[in-house]
């Protein structure tokens, strides 16, 4: 079994931000899809580490920012290889602006927004899957949507942009964003600190 299979599913990228009292945060999710038109529904996944995944959970309302093929590498580090955990995201960024809710929208390198609140859940066990009605949304640009496969050939950088270990020491190397770990072997239980992926999206290099 080719478990790179899986790389061929067609999908978009987004930056899901959600409110808890004065705190905004958001991460980077790949599974917004919509699920009905009437009512207008959309559902997507969010993995249990994330802090934007505990407080949708209470606050029950989102903003899903659609990202284009005009987004940089930046906006990919800002939400999707820190956690608002450990930092502000939204600190020194001008990029968005805040609808009605007060929920952020992510207006460089996106082309559209869906607002709504959040009405069933299903845990899936690392994730939550949320499902939810959309209250709100608009176009922001023209620019088309950047899918994963556009994300890994023209966004993210290559290997070699990503970080560099001395001559001849084992690497292994997160397919999906690049996160280098060093040492002869991986933990079967690791997970990649900034995507959140686990060891077997990772791949042996000997550099």
């Amino acid at each position: 079994m080719d478990k790179k299979a899986m790389y061929k599913l067609s999908y978009g990228l987004f930056v899901l931000t959600t409110k808890l009292g004065d705190k905004i945060n958001g991460c980077i999710t790949n599974t917004a899809i919509q699920v009905t038109t009437e009512p207008n529904q959309i559902a997507f996944a969010v993995n249990k580490l994330n802090l934007t995944h505990d407080m949708l959970l209470e606050s029950k309302v989102f903003n899903i920012s659609i990202i284009s093929e005009e987004a940089e590498f930046s906006i990919f580090k800002r939400f999707g290889f820190q956690s608002g955990r450990d930092v502000d995201k939204f600190a020194d960024y001008s990029a968005y602006r805040l609808n009605d809710s007060g929920i952020p929208i992510v207006t460089e390198g996106t082309n559209a927004y869906i607002s709504g609140n959040v009405t069933n859940t299903v845990d899936l066990g690392t994730h939550t899957l949320f499902i939810c009605a959309v209250t709100d949304m608009d176009i922001l640009s023209d620019a088309s949507s950047a899918t994963y496969e556009y994300y890994q050939n023209n966004i993210k950088p290559k290997p070699e942009a990503v970080g560099t270990t001395p001559t001849g020491q084992t690497v292994w190397r997160c397919k999906i964003c690049g996160y280098e770990y060093v040492g002869e072997e991986l933990p079967d239980d690791f997970i990649c600190p900034w995507c959140k992926h686990p060891a077997s999206d990772f791949e042996k290099v000997v550099k």
